[in-house]
């Protein structure tokens, strides 16, 4: 089983002082009003109806913030920490009661490794979780069809399933207690006439932030106020899981994927007791919502019940709180026509952005690019004088949308080609496109991302507000 490292352990209590201090001003610990050291001037831009405030209310009942992070998922905790380390303080905005530690793994390319070192927390997970090795890719009746060893086409690919749980811990034990939030889902935003954002929360608590990060995942209220549709459903659902071993798990480090017909499956294992799972099935609909998990696990094994046993057995091992059902969806950043990711000094991370299906397992390592991308800028910006805030961003979303909308378009189209369904075409990917075609260097190119260790500033003195 992985095991917490003991700061890991006492994670317990410092998420619960937190919690308890820092929910809202209204039940815990009133916010303080800091002195500002950041200045930042809006530029007058042509408004629409979202962004246009007349906002007079009293200020008296409203608490300052210099930077609001929304969302302590993996965008909203690395970017947090990223500023951090770079000697801003943020914080963060969380709608649940404490970390949403629920769900099952994520697999992280070298490039999401680069970035968790660059942070200061690659060391912290690597000892808990199994290196991957390689892939082997298998037809519905158990033929292997392709296998490929990682470091053979890539001498510096790192590859790690990881758990979201110890993930999100590990990035959260690295913020000062009060740096998080709890129990403060967003309601509405109104952009002040100074350029601040007024940001009020369901229990109607109301601050006033000078940048706002948007890292509230696939259903972002901020990415919506900016203008942004809401994500398309591509065609998928997929059930997961993370079978549990107690006397040890029995495979080899290394991914596996089965094709069927419309059908497809894969299971990596996490660590020692552990293996990730998944089913990913055609549908015209998302259809209903289900949370029952003898439900779950009772449609999951319907679907491959002619599919070879171990994963069969894989699902019956599935704790009831690991496994979910979720459609895939994500969304096109067509140039000239999607909204930029910032707007003001309010701006968009991670999936919030650029919602991508899993099929390149790039979702999380595009996320944590995002983070430290963000990070560095603001943090020049900030150093170098107010005005050059909004810049900041726009740099930011000019650098990061050559990067993210092709891998959305590229893991939509593999996700596609994958769930074929027409016969004729899955003998033909079976027979020739995967054995004879396939090369898993250029597939992996995609992770090749260059990122220096992000490193506190030294300053003297911290600038008073004007």
């Amino acid at each position: 089983m992985a095991i917490a490292s003991p700061s890991l352990l006492s994670l317990n209590s410092h998420i619960s002082s937190a919690s308890s201090l820092h929910r809202s001003p209204r039940r815990g610990r009133p916010f303080s009003r800091r002195k500002s050291w950041l200045l930042v001037r809006a530029r007058n831009k042509k408004t629409n109806s979202l962004s246009v405030i007349e906002a007079k209310t009293s200020t008296d009942d409203v608490s300052e913030e210099d930077i609001v992070i929304v969302g302590a998922g993996i965008a909203g905790l690395a970017t947090a920490v990223s500023l951090q380390r770079l000697g801003v303080r943020s914080l963060v905005l969380e709608q649940a009661e404490s970390l949403r530690t629920g769900g099952t793994s994520l697999t992280l390319f070298k490039n999401g490794w680069r970035v968790l070192d660059a942070i200061g927390v690659g060391s912290d997970l690597r000892s808990q979780f199994l290196e991957i090795q390689g892939m082997v890719v298998k037809s519905d009746d158990g033929r292997e069809l392709r296998s490929f060893t990682f470091k053979d086409e890539d001498e510096s690919q790192e590859v790690r399933a990881v758990e979201r749980k110890i993930l999100l811990e590990t990035l959260a034990i690295k913020l000062p207690s009060a740096a998080v939030q709890f129990s403060s889902g967003l309601a509405r935003m109104e952009r002040r006439e100074n350029g601040k954002m007024l940001l009020e929360l369901v229990d109607g608590t109301r601050l006033l932030a000078k940048i706002v990060i948007g890292c509230d995942g696939i259903r972002s209220p901020v990415a919506k106020w900016m203008g942004f549709s809401e994500p398309r459903y591509v065609g998928h659902c997929a059930f997961r899981g993370l079978g549990f071993y107690a006397n040890g798990q029995p495979f080899e480090p290394r991914v596996n994927y089965v094709y069927g017909r419309g059908l497809r499956a894969g299971y990596v294992p996490v660590s020692p007791t552990k293996v990730y799972w998944f089913i990913c099935f055609n549908s015209p609909s998302p259809g209903p919502k289900t949370i029952d998990p003898s439900v779950l696990k009772k449609q999951a094994k319907e679907l491959v019940k002619n599919w070879p046993s171990e994963l069969l057995n894989l699902i019956d091992l599935t704790p009831d709180e690991t496994i979910s059902k979720t459609p895939l969806v994500d969304r096109w950043l067509w140039p000239a026509i999607s909204p930029p990711p910032s707007t003001g000094t309010t701006v968009l991370v991670g999936d919030a952005w650029h919602p991508m299906t899993p099929n390149l397992g790039q979702g999380a390592c595009c996320a944590l690019e995002d983070a430290v991308v963000l990070a560095r800028k603001l943090a020049n910006a900030i150093n170098s004088g107010p005005t050059s805030v909004e810049d900041a961003m726009k740099s930011y979303g000019i650098e990061r949308w050559p990067r993210v909308f092709p891998l959305t378009v590229r893991a939509n189209l593999v996700g596609s080609l994958l769930q074929w369904e027409n016969p004729v075409v899955c003998s033909v990917r079976n027979n020739v496109v995967i054995p004879k075609l396939v090369r898993l260097g250029p597939i992996l190119e995609h992770t090749n991302f260059e990122c220096e260790p992000s490193l506190k500033r030294q300053t003297s003195e911290v600038p008073k507000q004007q």
